[in-house]
């Protein structure tokens, strides 16, 4: 490659990353992020599924807009073959989202299905890959789904490379813990993609996510890990399932030792709790598995965030209030059966509404 070219594409990634630390530090200072992932919200209506307030029927983000939710989470799988998500439905999603001036997180899961800390497929489109096909791979295909997001009109407001990654990603070349430099890389890839894919170099914020929001210990080691290869990134993800993660304590101790580690905003990209008893059957709840116990809940996890250091805890998204049976696991819905929505929908009224 020629110099003259070298030289223009150091210019163009300095450029990229100084932009996106003025978006980051816009990020820190702008309105507390009051979130749902709302990925299923569209098939469940377009299904005939009516979401109700009162008993009246209503569409599905006025409901969460109305109850002050600011921004919408949507994941995007690479080729999905029985679940919804795939760049079609995830930019008609962000389009009505955006019509109703709710902002827009992007979940990349590099997966045909779902990504968490137990599993982590690779596309079948991607299967038998050398580690460098894959890179490029995630470099092209990132970048080449954030400009179709951008000619939409519906660029992504932030963008989360990857989805619960403790255990890395695209396995098993990026898997953990025997392949971080793997990992590094193609994580590497997909913020360059996003740099790349996005319209006048606005770049959105780079969100990487874990699943340890009540563990200090392991959180500080993915990403002490992380960052030693030199990886940029703006916002710190984390998971938030007590029955999970641990008790509110626990949080809190995580919360505040992220702020004074490393100084970037925190957003729990995934919280959820259950209007009926589902997750505490043998041992004993924090709160009641009721709806009133269901708001109780965000609540308290809402209260630790709002109290997070330096005011580095800036929001909180529900994971999958509007599922309506789709995934077996209603109970943590914001919805009855019915679809009438629950008292956990006004958690945020006292903060959005004068």
């Amino acid at each position: 490659m020629k110099t003259i070219e070298v030289n223009l594409i150091n210019i163009i990634l300095r450029n990229a990353i100084f932009i996106s630390i003025i978006w980051c530090t816009h990020l820190s200072a702008q309105s507390y992020i009051i979130g749902a992932d709302l990925s299923f919200l569209k098939q469940a209506e377009d299904d005939g599924f009516r979401f109700k307030e009162g008993g009246i029927d209503k569409p599905g983000l006025d409901i969460f807009r109305d109850h002050g939710y600011n921004w919408i989470r949507l994941r995007l799988f690479h080729t999905p073959t029985e679940l919804p998500n795939n760049l079609e439905y995830t930019i008609a999603l962000a389009k009505e989202a955006k019509e109703k001036g709710i902002k827009f997180l992007l979940d990349y899961h590099y997966s045909d299905t779902w990504a968490d800390p137990a599993k982590q497929f690779l596309p079948t489109a991607w299967a038998g890959k050398s580690h460098e096909v894959l890179v490029d791979s995630v470099f092209n295909y990132t970048r080449n789904t954030i400009i179709e997001f951008s000619n939409s009109d519906v660029l992504p407001d932030m963008v989360q490379i990857g989805n619960e990654i403790i255990n890395g990603m695209l396995w098993p070349d990026g898997k953990l813990p025997a392949n971080w430099k793997n990992l590094a890389e193609l994580v590497q890839a997909g913020i360059d993609g996003v740099r790349a894919g996005s319209a006048n170099y606005t770049v959105p914020p780079i969100m990487i996510h874990i699943d340890q929001g009540g563990n200090r210990i392991k959180t500080k080691y993915f990403f002490d890990k992380l960052i030693s290869y030199g990886v940029e990134f703006d916002v710190i993800g984390q998971s938030y399932y007590p029955w999970w993660h641990g008790s509110l304590l626990n949080l809190r101790e995580n919360m505040a030792f992220m702020a004074k580690e490393y100084k970037k905003p925190i957003i729990l990209v995934e919280v959820a709790y259950c209007y009926a008893p589902t997750e505490y059957l043998i041992k004993s709840p924090p709160f009641p598995e009721s709806p009133e116990g269901q708001k109780q809940f965000l609540e308290e996890v809402n209260r630790i965030v709002m109290e997070t250091p330096d005011n580095l805890g800036i929001g909180v998204f529900w994971w999958e209030p509007a599922t309506m049976n789709m995934i077996g696991i209603s109970t943590r819905d914001f919805f009855d059966d019915g679809g009438n929505v629950l008292p956990v929908i006004s958690v945020f009224d006292k903060f959005t509404r004068h």
